[in-house]
């Protein structure tokens, strides 16, 4: 069967496509052609029943994705449904397993039963935890181990095949050393057995195996810097080089593919850093870790981070990898996986208002709108996460009758500057009224830039996770 990539160079328009047109109010004609271009990836797995299909482009509205999986202490099957149900619910545009725990085989299958959105993974992960050192991983281990997710519907996969021997000293100076879980593993193997990243070696038989299932790269940046003072180093833009040459190899055997990008990079580098990836990968999708833009707010991360996305959205990002506030300092729950969530929604609606995506913006003025009405219910229907926007008004100004009030309890009724506004235009003939209506049903812009967030196409997904958003019904009730 072949590619999304493949199709698309053939002149073929997949259901896929159609559908990443329909969710992007985009000609499916330009949808084919950026896929075919490799400026755009359609993460499909042959073997994915549940997913629907989504793109990442920089030409499209910016992704975003959540990391989910357990660790070797902490969390079970359970927790894990938790969080992907929570992920997709909070608008995840993607999912990431990185479980390195018990389990592995029957979460990842879990995870990609019950899930509307595209699944990657880090293979290394599991090769490592079937050896008792890492020195005894083998590639035909490795491979085996690709080929097994393939096999289970796995979307993409993040592959550090870009981090070689030769650019190993080039980290001696840094100040956080190698800080990519992935990267660093292979750089033991590496050191410990005398060879070059096996990864490397054997790229085109794994080419071969995304290929039969079109499984999309994630070309991993195992060297990227684990703090500002490592950001731009020769360390980071050696292995950006070899990632450049590895697209062009995916793209030769008919494979997807998208590249990840830095970790912690100061503010003014960062469109830079967009810059670059895109000429050296010659257009291939960017896909960036935050980046971090300080390095001093250890369990505010989800926010450092959300800055710097913000900005590497604006430049060309296509995707990016949420952070939560438990960054550094532990596995997330729910919770946090809903606190990274809104984070970066925000980031990616803001780096597309910034960057002029059709229709963006008609969103954040639907709500400015609703708020200057003081319509409190159109107000939480319309915003990001509307159980904390109604939560939050309601625990200083409980009760139906303050839903109608023309105040909240930070200014009262007395100081509100919008109700004094009104008041004055009411009185004074020489103010205008103002009288705006945004039609939100008619607005070109894409699903993740128009609110509910977290609405798929779950028809495909089991009964048994409740995926399914009922504020769609009710955004469509109030319109």
């Amino acid at each position: 069967m072949p590619t999304q990539l493949e199709h698309a160079r053939d002149g073929t328009v997949t259901p896929a496509m159609e559908r990443v047109a329909e969710r992007e109010n985009r000609d499916p004609e330009f949808v084919r052609q950026q896929v075919a271009d490799g400026q755009a990836v359609v993460p499909k797995n042959h073997e994915h029943a549940s997913l629907d299909p989504m793109i990442i482009g920089r030409e499209f509205a910016t992704k975003v994705n959540a990391n989910i999986g357990n660790s070797e202490t902490t969390s079970s099957r359970e927790e894990e449904l938790q969080k992907l149900h929570t992920a997709v619910h909070y608008g995840a545009d993607t999912v990431m397993d990185l479980s390195t725990g018990a389990n592995l085989d029957e979460i990842r299958e879990m995870q990609i039963e019950h899930s509307p959105v595209p699944v990657g993974t880090v293979p290394i992960y599991e090769a490592v935890t079937r050896v008792d050192d890492v020195a005894d991983i083998t590639p035909d281990l490795l491979l085996d181990v690709i080929e097994k997710q393939a096999e289970q519907g796995v979307d993409y996969m993040t592959v550090h095949a870009g981090v070689l021997a030769e650019h190993l000293p080039l980290t001696d100076g840094r100040t956080t050393g190698i800080v990519s879980r992935g990267g660093s593993i292979l750089a033991q193997w590496m050191e410990e057995n005398g060879a070059q990243n096996p990864l490397f070696t054997h790229f085109e038989e794994i080419c071969e195996i995304f290929r039969e299932h079109d499984v999309t790269f994630s070309l991993g940046d195992g060297l990227r810097p684990g703090s500002l003072a490592d950001a731009g180093d020769d360390a980071q833009f050696a292995e950006l080089d070899t990632l450049g040459e590895l697209t062009r190899v995916a793209w030769d055997h008919g494979v997807q593919v998208m590249v990840e990008g830095p970790g912690h990079v100061p503010m003014d580098e960062i469109r830079e850093n967009v810059e670059r990836q895109q000429e050296v990968c010659d257009g291939a999708p960017f896909y960036v870790l935050g980046p971090l833009v300080t390095d001093v707010a250890p369990g505010y991360d989800h926010i450092t981070s959300a800055i710097g996305a913000t900005e590497a959205a604006r430049a060309g990002a296509a995707m990016l990898c949420y952070v939560t506030p438990k960054e550094h300092l532990g596995l997330p729950d729910a919770e946090d996986v809903r606190d990274g969530m809104a984070a970066y929604r925000i980031a990616a609606h803001a780096g597309d208002v910034a960057a002029g995506l059709p229709g963006a913006r008609d969103w954040d003025d639907a709500l400015s709108e609703a708020r200057y009405d003081f319509d409190w219910n159109r107000q939480f229907d319309l915003a990001l996460d509307p159980e904390r926007a109604r939560d939050y008004h309601d625990q200083t100004l409980p009760g139906d009758n303050y839903e109608d009030a023309r105040f909240c309890s930070m200014c009262g009724a007395e100081f509100c500057s919008m109700r004094i506004d009104q008041d004055a235009r009411d009185a004074d003939g020489e103010m205008e009224d103002i009288d705006a209506d945004t039609d939100l049903s008619a607005s070109p812009a894409a699903d993740v830039n128009l609110p509910p967030v977290g609405v798929h196409d779950t028809s495909d997904v089991p009964e048994s996770a409740e995926f399914e958003d009922d504020r769609a019904d009710d955004l469509a009730a109030d319109d």
